[in-house]
């Protein structure tokens, strides 16, 4: 197992970490948290252009066929960053669904239009009581004619404010089913819902929403088989921009326990700051160290829903764990506007339920095992 990164992905890193360094600050990023929107159009539009946004896709259809290694780097990055954009919902989640399980018209219309920034989409899985399992899907979707009519509530739908397209995930008559909607179509409804990530995450409702059936993703009834053939890459994903965030938690923490000077000394030089910062360093290597072995084993087709569970489950708590010491460590101004530690903070806890909280994957390796 090679968990060293080669020339060209070292220079990956460096060149999006410059990008976000100075195109997005942590100001902006507050912007950007209180704008309508949740993101800057003109940052997307410069992600495209460097081609952040077309790596996902294999060759055949256009795209660089990169590793998902460096989709990961990318997304530490961000995470490093907080910055705020659809490029999880977007690239990661809907253009996986599409690769995986779109028919050649759909990803000819659709992939392409991503790849340029010029289609923003976003996921609709999870309803009102938050089940992330099959059974906790139960929006309606009738077949009239060659239409489906969709009606019912989705919850939490990331940048469905934003979005110009829609993948819903319905119950019809042969069972879960995967349509493509227009964000704008007549009967959808979006509105914000307010998070302590201050993310752009949308309630959507769906009032006798026509669908055609050439609209549907994959086969009627074969929607939760490609939830679940994506969703490994989906968690790891979701992971590495997790921790690109303890990274950057535990750096900035630490500047601070050198500049804070309490008794005539910098608070870095007690004993229990040093303990937490260990704690903290520990927990993160622990969890990255694991991250890059399950993108290895995603690279090399080698099957790990386990670990992918199992480090979901480890990093939502890591995360939690290092912000939370973070602010400990900064004091009561560690959750104000003023410092940026709070913007970690914040995630960790949003974060922790995206694509499986703690307890979710614990039952699913429960399950695995007996």
């Amino acid at each position: 197992m090679d968990l060293s990164f080669s020339s060209e992905q070292d220079i990956l890193r460096k060149s999006v970490t410059e990008f976000l360094t100075k195109e997005c600050p942590y100001e902006k990023v507050k912007e950007l948290e209180e704008s309508e929107e949740g993101y800057s159009p003109k940052l997307w539009k410069k992600m495209a252009e460097l081609g952040w946004l077309e790596m996902i896709l294999p060759e055949d259809l256009g795209g660089f066929g990169d590793p998902f290694l460096n989709i990961v780097i990318i997304l530490e990055e961000i995470g490093k960053a907080s910055y705020p954009s659809p490029y999880f919902s977007t690239v990661i989640q809907c253009g996986l669904i599409l690769v995986e399980a779109g028919s050649d018209a759909q990803k000819k219309e659709l992939l392409k239009k991503i790849a340029d920034g010029k289609l923003i989409m976003a996921y609709a899985q999870y309803e009102e009581e938050g089940s992330y399992l099959a059974s906790g899907i139960n929006m309606s979707a009738k077949l009239s004619g060659d239409e489906y009519v969709l009606n019912g509530t989705k919850m939490f739908v990331n940048d469905a404010i934003v979005a110009d397209k829609l993948i819903v995930a319905a119950k019809a008559d042969q069972g879960i089913t995967l349509f493509l909607v227009d964000a704008k179509a007549s009967g959808v409804a979006c509105s914000k819902i307010p998070t302590i990530a201050m993310d752009a995450s949308s309630e959507v409702v769906f009032d006798n929403v026509k669908v055609s059936k050439n609209d549907v993703i994959g086969e009627p009834g074969k929607g939760w088989e490609i939830i679940e053939s994506v969703s490994t890459k989906l968690v790891v994903a979701k992971c590495a921009e997790m921790l690109g965030g303890c990274k950057k938690s535990i750096d900035m923490t630490a500047d601070y326990a050198k500049q804070r000077v309490q008794y005539g000394k910098p608070i870095g030089g007690f004993q229990i700051i040093q303990h937490y910062m260990a704690n903290m360093l520990l927990a993160y290597e622990t969890c990255n160290n694991y991250l890059y072995k399950v993108v290895w084993m995603i690279d090399e087709t080698v099957e790990c829903a386990q670990q992918v569970s199992a480090l979901k489950a480890q990093v939502n708590e890591a995360y939690k764990y290092i912000s939370e010491r973070g602010v400990q460590i900064h004091g009561g101004v560690g959750t104000s506007r003023e410092f940026d530690i709070g913007l970690f903070y914040r995630r960790a806890k949003a974060f922790e339920f995206m694509m499986g909280d703690t307890d979710h994957h614990y039952e699913k390796i429960a399950e695995a095992l007996f």
